[in-house]
């Protein structure tokens, strides 16, 4: 899928936005720029999970416009993986095999369907291999 190397999880993004965390601030938007630049890519999920967050917990809550904007410049750019019958076969198929809850399951399957061969997550195991995939905390 366009040679992309990573997967970015839903909390990288939220990082490039937290100003109270400037160390994760700035790792977050080091890799989002090298998402942009053509190494990197999100699944639906990650734009959903987002979103959610965004419109509801960020302080201040991005306007519905600033939201809208931001899926056209940066999420939706980056979105290669959309919700498919063979995506959720696969996490259910990871899901068995290295006992993730099921979202987490969906990422990873994600990434895998992307080919990618780093996912940079906050919230799984650090250098857990799964299949060609390896998770990396970018916040250690």
């Amino acid at each position: 899928m366009n040679g992309v190397s990573f997967f970015l999880d839903t909390n990288v993004l939220v990082y490039t936005f937290d100003k109270t965390a400037l160390e994760k601030q700035a790792t977050a938007q080091q890799l989002l720029e090298r998402a942009l630049a053509g190494d990197g890519c999100i699944s639906f999920q990650v734009m959903q999970e987002f979103l959610n967050l965004a419109l509801r917990k960020f302080d201040p809550p991005l306007t519905i416009a600033q939201a809208k904007r931001y899926v056209q410049t940066t999420l939706e750019p980056l979105c290669l993986v959309y919700a498919d019958v063979d995506l959720y076969q696969r996490a259910l198929d990871v899901r068995e095999r290295w006992r993730f809850s099921f979202y987490d399951s969906l990422i990873v399957a994600a990434a895998l369907e992307a080919h990618c061969t780093i996912l940079y997550s906050e919230d799984l195991q650090h250098n857990q291999k799964v299949e060609a995939l390896t998770i990396i905390n970018p916040f250690f």
